[in-house]
């Protein structure tokens, strides 16, 4: 499965940039393959991997609230999905 995820600390002021790190830290130390981008980390893997990382705990930790946004594609079967969806897009796009 792929998921795409944004986890937002409140409670914390405007800059919430330290605390998102610490959301992706702990993606990044899973292991599990991974993209961050200025909206979203995604990530992918088994249903019980993904949802073990942490990332949500992580920036509990330290803010007093925490606003979580959640997409999941689960597709049976699929690997490298968090590739290759992309790489079918720039195909197409290519063909223009």
């Amino acid at each position: 499965m792929i998921v795409a995820f944004s986890v937002t600390p409140l409670g914390v002021g405007e800059e919430v940039g330290e605390y998102v790190a610490d959301a992706v830290r702990v993606v990044r130390e899973s292991g599990l393959p991974n993209r961050t981008d200025a909206m979203f980390t995604t990530v992918e893997g088994e249903w019980d991997e993904v949802m073990d990382v942490g990332a949500v705990a992580a920036v509990e930790e330290r803010a007093p609230r925490v606003s979580f946004i959640l997409k999941a594609d689960i597709r049976p079967g699929v690997t490298d999905g968090i590739t290759s969806k992309v790489e079918t897009v720039e195909r197409h796009l290519a063909r223009d």
